[in-house]
């Protein structure tokens, strides 16, 4: 199993930060749109780094038009050699409407058509194929040399592989239709996994006409562990506040209710709604807490992990922020990466 590790902090420390986790055995770094660009850290780490896998987890991909997506990502994989990982997402309604002023509507086939047209974009670049891309949200038919870059720059890795993030079937549909791999939200547990998600991919798979060879899933995240009481118990509350933050979106309910949870998530609502935040995570009892997380000292993680998500999963988030004992938290790593 592969272990990947978020990029995060100022984007001055990107390229010294992505060195350390190459360095720190890690095999993937990914950055995240949230207060910043997730693309411009990942150029900057591409230039310290030599085999750690770098991708975004995510770039909202509504955010943008599928051009700007062929440029970007054909850019990125020139810059990391082959090392790029496009990483999308919807996000929901209210962001891209109000946040970012673009239009929603349908948006698993949104996404679907979306990264149509990118592989199309790169089809026309990598082999001379006219571009001809008519589709309900989109079209793309003009390309002349002047704005058509050298299918020389991706020497002989190819154009980047796309993974997309989701939660819902039809999302998680179209990430196993058209895409090379699929991200699980944090907000995902072990039964949903296997009774929801597995099975929309598989379905978008088959649709394809591929089978799950070759996939990668990027499995749930959320990991409790210190090597402390106290380094425990601060990392608990900060996960039951991020479960309850999601559950108290309504996208994400489903997954509530597949545990019987579901009058949780107007109880969460209607506290966001009120600004109640502290108060959300308290609602996060001992048992959601572990049903979502994997709860446990360092040595506790690797085999717990590997009995929840081992034989669907290839890959998974873990970060260890504890300096002062880096060998500890290298075996543990080395642990996840053996399963």
């Amino acid at each position: 199993m592969k272990v990947d590790a978020s990029l995060s902090g100022s984007i001055t420390d990107a390229a010294t930060s992505a060195a350390e986790l190459e360095a720190g055995g890690y095999s993937g770094a990914w950055t995240a749109e949230t207060a910043h660009d997730p693309f411009l850290p990942l150029a900057l780490a591409s230039q310290t780094t030599s085999e750690i896998e770098l991708g975004t987890s995510i770039a909202v991909a509504f955010a943008r038009n599928p051009m700007l997506l062929a440029n970007i990502g054909w850019d990125m994989q020139t810059l990391t050699q082959g090392r790029f990982v496009l990483g999308l997402g919807s996000q929901i309604k209210p962001h891209i409407t109000k946040r970012f002023s673009m239009e929603w509507s349908k948006p698993a086939a949104r996404m679907r058509e979306m990264i149509q047209a990118i592989r199309a974009i790169w089809d026309t670049w990598e082999n001379g194929t006219p571009l001809e891309f008519r589709g309900e949200f989109y079209r793309h038919t003009l390309m002349t040399p002047f704005f058509t870059p050298s299918a020389k720059d991706l020497g002989d890795f190819g154009v980047p592989r796309i993974f997309l993030a989701g939660v819902g079937p039809l999302m998680t549909e179209v990430a196993g239709e058209v895409c090379d791999g699929f991200f699980c939200h944090g907000f995902t547990t072990e039964r949903f996994l296997r009774e929801v998600t597995i099975p929309a991919l598989e379905a978008g798979r088959a649709k394809a006409g591929k089978t799950m060879e070759g996939f990668e899933i990027v499995g749930p995240s959320f990991v409790v562990t210190g090597t402390t009481d106290e380094q425990m118990e601060q990392a608990a509350d900060a996960v039951r506040k991020q479960i309850a933050f999601y559950g108290s979106t309504p996208a994400y309910r489903g997954v509530l209710e597949l545990h019987g949870w579901g009058g949780l998530q107007d109880e969460l609502n209607a506290l966001s709604k009120q600004g109640k935040w502290d108060e959300m995570g308290g609602l996060i009892d001992d048992e959601i807490l572990n049903t979502f997380a994997v709860v446990g000292a360092p040595e506790e993680v690797a085999p717990e992990l590997g009995r929840r998500y081992g034989d669907v999963i290839s890959r998974i988030s873990f970060y260890a922020p504890y300096e002062s004992e880096a060998d500890r938290w290298r075996s543990v790593i080395d642990g996840i990466k053996s399963l």
